[in-house]
């Protein structure tokens, strides 16, 4: 975890980048460019600093070149990957709840980068911010299904724990939507090394907001890197 700076958790990526994640009633340092999330695997080129919400309509991932473009996604459980291409001096801001992680839009996000910016994965420096952890996200057998068609190594991210006990999360089936995504970015090309975790869990962690805790009407986390 970074050095933690008026409520944003800061994350020492590499020379020449900024990138945080906000606690709750964080103010944010600059104006971030986020877009109107639906859950879909669509990645806009911020390709100028005055793009709005609205601009971005249906978007979930994000990439630019802009140096101090500040681009960002906003969760509450999902998991944000944030990426950094040090040779071509690019970003990229992730939004990957399970619909997302299922369609691999981390793959789509870097091969976005590669056709824009000619990222080569195996370059990228990764960051997974505070999402929801395995023992925290219990799905049903439909969602274990999805993962399981979509290929992803389920002896790595999926497990039963027994019978559901009504009104918590113990018991029945979980999924690790962090250890997914890790498995994403390596799918791609990016190196073990060069993938680092938070690893906080927003559903456990008060100082983040969790929609699964909350209510879905809660604040949101905002997930934000730019190059400097």
């Amino acid at each position: 975890m970074g050095p933690i700076s008026d409520n944003l958790l800061y994350y020492p990526l590499a020379d020449g980048v900024e990138a945080f994640s906000t606690m709750r009633d964080a103010q944010l340092p600059y104006h971030v460019i986020c877009g109107h999330q639906v859950h879909d695997v669509r990645v806009a080129v911020v390709d100028r600093p005055d793009l709005t919400r609205e601009d971005l309509e249906g978007y979930d991932a994000f990439i630019t070149n802009l140096k101090g473009c500040a681009i960002g996604v906003r969760t509450a459980d999902c998991i944000p990957v944030l990426l950094y291409d040090p040779l071509h001096k690019a970003v990229a801001a992730v939004h990957s709840g399970w619909k997302g992680t299922v369609r691999r839009i981390s793959l789509h996000t870097i091969q976005a980068m590669h056709d824009t910016f000619g990222t080569d994965a195996s370059n990228l420096i990764a960051m997974i911010g505070p999402g929801i952890s395995r023992r925290s996200f219990q799905v049903g057998e439909e969602v274990v299904g999805m993962f399981r068609e979509s290929g992803f190594p389920m002896d790595e991210i999926w497990q039963y724990d027994g019978e559901q006990v009504a009104g918590t999360m113990r018991g029945g089936h979980h999924i690790d939507l962090i250890r997914a995504n890790r498995w994403l970015l390596e799918s791609a090309g990016v190196r073990p090394g060069n993938i680092q975790s938070c690893d906080i869990c927003t559903y456990e962690d008060g100082r983040f907001y969790s929609a699964r805790r909350e209510g879905t009407k809660c604040g949101r986390i905002i997930n934000a890197i730019r190059i400097v």
